[in-house]
């Protein structure tokens, strides 16, 4: 795939860019390389300065790289601006909590006496340069919720950021070189996604994160294992949003729209499968689709815009195959199914609500990366949970019910990394956020993510004997 941007609203190429080449991947995994050996050694506080002003450029800059996204791939602007401003408060809070998140900790005094020490401890310490493989969907947030607390922790960062977001990437260089970090602490890598397998085996980059695709997962995760090397994973989802009998039917649809198109229908973490218990579920699918009808479809640049372009004219088209496929065996479009007239240029596909879902269409297993939706009718809880867990992802999960002991049982059954009550899926800095089964591994955000790429370094020290015993 070429680096590039190419405006998905229009499908033209405005700019292009070239691959590094072997010398200057080479100097810069050096430069990281060489920083980091100075760079673990400074304090917590010249850490948080210069995180902090990295946040307060950010913040400057946040209408002019919200245009930068938009442009690049195609999520309404109000929600390039939001993601931004969203990074400002990541850097933030970690720029105000690293210490104490990192803070050595002590075992029960009785603990240590049994392991025969005088004191004993546990110290998180950096891990190196870390390698992360970033997608276009949230071009900002996915690489800062990264970035943040790895470089709070001592570790340095190398970006190879996704091949239609170049100037995102480049500019988020721009930032941290900007805010005084020194050099060799941030660099993005233009290169394509064959270049990877080298850096990643580079004795010198201790460990990797990547969120995108399972595939891309799946080939990141073997050669850093047979590297040995650490890794965090953040990959597909097909996440379920129950409705049960005592929910606010109205609020929980009103809430499902953007559940379901947040930044074009193309969020891991956007509900896609509407599982509505029978009580229910005449009124849910008429409020839904109504709502979903009424979203405006246009230029992501023009303010009042609901629902832009997909990233990508693939993505368009293996939406339109997904949903072809599901039409074909029976499924039924209760709006949209196909792209919007008016359109001939950009990569437009109109929100789409189909019902009559059964398991021989793909779309009951494939994630639906753009602004469809399916709905699902259950008789009970038993078949809400059953029906939630039968996909291969396990991200997130958002259930509609004021009944607690429902609630207890969706907590206790539930196959994913979340289960969010009355209300939508959205990752936060003070939560921990990842997936299970081919949803992936490791968690993003809060203490577990800032400790994933530490090494929890036990520190023991021996009693010394006792004179009279001896």
């Amino acid at each position: 795939m070429p680096i590039a941007t190419v405006n998905p609203a229009s499908g033209e190429t405005l700019k292009t860019f070239d691959a590094l080449g072997a010398e200057a991947i080479e100097h810069r995994i050096a430069a990281a390389a060489d920083r980091f050996r100075q760079y673990r050694l400074t304090g917590f506080g010249e850490r948080a300065r210069l995180l902090r002003g990295a946040a307060d450029l950010l913040e400057r800059d946040a209408p002019d790289i919200a245009r930068t996204m938009t442009t690049e791939m195609g999520k309404p602007v109000a929600q390039a601006r939001a993601e931004a401003l969203k990074c400002v408060k990541a850097m933030r809070w970690y720029a105000e909590r690293a210490e104490a998140l990192l803070a050595d900790e002590h075992p029960a005094e009785a603990d240590v006496a049994d392991s025969g020490a005088a004191h004993a401890r546990v110290r998180y310490r950096p891990l190196g340069v870390v390698l992360a493989v970033m997608p276009w969907n949230f071009p900002l947030w996915q690489v800062v919720r990264f970035a943040a607390p790895a470089l709070m922790a001592g570790n340095v960062g190398l970006l190879k950021h996704a091949s239609n977001v170049p100037q995102t990437a480049l500019y988020l260089e721009e930032l941290f070189r900007g805010a005084g970090y020194p050099e060799g602490c941030f660099q993005t890598l233009l290169v394509g996604s064959d270049a990877i397998e080298a850096i990643l085996r580079d004795s010198r980059v201790a460990a990797a994160t990547l969120t995108g695709s399972e595939p891309a997962g799946r080939s990141v995760a073997a050669i850093a294992g047979d590297e040995i090397k650490k890794t965090v994973l953040e990959l597909g989802g097909s996440d379920p949003y129950v409705v049960m009998p005592s929910a606010d039917v109205e609020r929980a649809a009103r809430t499902a729209v953007t559940a379901r198109v947040q930044n074009n229908g193309q969020s891991c973490i956007a509900a896609k499968r509407f599982i509505v218990h029978e009580d229910v579920y005449d009124a849910f699918a008429e409020r839904f689709t109504a709502g979903v009808r009424e979203l405006t479809v246009g230029d992501p640049l023009d303010e009042s815009t609901d629902v832009g372009p997909l990233s990508s004219e693939q993505g368009r088209a293996d939406l339109e195959e997904l949903v072809g496929d599901a039409m074909s065996r029976g499924a039924t479009a209760l709006c949209g199914g196909a792209r919007p007239e008016g359109y001939e240029r950009g990569w437009f596909f109109t929100p789409t609500v189909l019902a009559g879902v059964t398991d021989a269409m793909r779309v009951h297993t494939e994630e639906t990366f753009g602004p469809v939706a399916t709905l699902y009718r259950v008789s009970g809880v038993e078949e809400a949970i059953a029906l939630a867990n039968a996909t291969p992802f396990g991200l997130s999960s958002n259930v509609w019910t004021r009944d607690e002991e429902e609630m207890r049982r969706f907590v206790r059954d539930m196959e994913a990394g979340g289960v969010f009550f009355n209300g939508m899926t959205a990752s936060h800095p003070a939560l921990p956020f990842g997936g299970v089964k081919r949803s992936g591994y490791g968690r993003e955000l809060a203490g577990h993510g800032i400790k994933e790429f530490c090494n929890a370094t036990t520190v023991w020290l021996g009693a010394e004997p006792d004179a009279t015993t001896s």
